[in-house]
C-alpha cells in the first residue's frame, strides 16, 4: 500500500506531537525529580515538598497530556477524514 502526501502529512502530525508530549512526560517525571532533591529540606504537611510535587503535581500534567493528545488527535482525525463514530 502505498502512501499519499496527504497520509504522509498527518503522520508527522501525530508523530511531532507524540514526540512533544514525550519529551514532557520525561521531564516531569525525571528531570524535575532528580532537581527536586534540593527541596528536600523543605516541608509540607509533613513531608517532603519534592515528595509532595511528585505525587500530586505530576499526576495532574499526566492527565493534562493524556486529555491534550485525546482532543487533538481527535481534530486532526476529523480534518484528515480518518475519525470513527459519527459526525458532531
Amino acid at each position: 500500500m502505498k502512501l499519499t502526501e496527504r497520509h504522509k502529512e498527518y503522520w508527522q502530525k501525530n508523530l511531532r506531537l507524540t514526540w512533544i508530549l514525550l519529551i514532557i512526560w520525561f521531564v516531569v517525571t525525571y528531570v524535575i525529580g532528580y532537581l527536586a532533591i534540593d527541596l528536600q529540606s523543605v516541608t509540607f504537611l509533613g513531608f517532603p515538598v519534592a515528595f509532595y510535587m511528585g505525587a500530586q503535581g505530576s499526576l495532574v500534567i499526566y492527565v493534562a497530556i493524556i486529555a491534550y493528545y485525546a482532543r487533538y488527535m481527535n481534530q486532526l482525525d476529523r480534518e484528515y477524514g480518518v475519525h470513527e463514530g459519527e459526525d458532531e
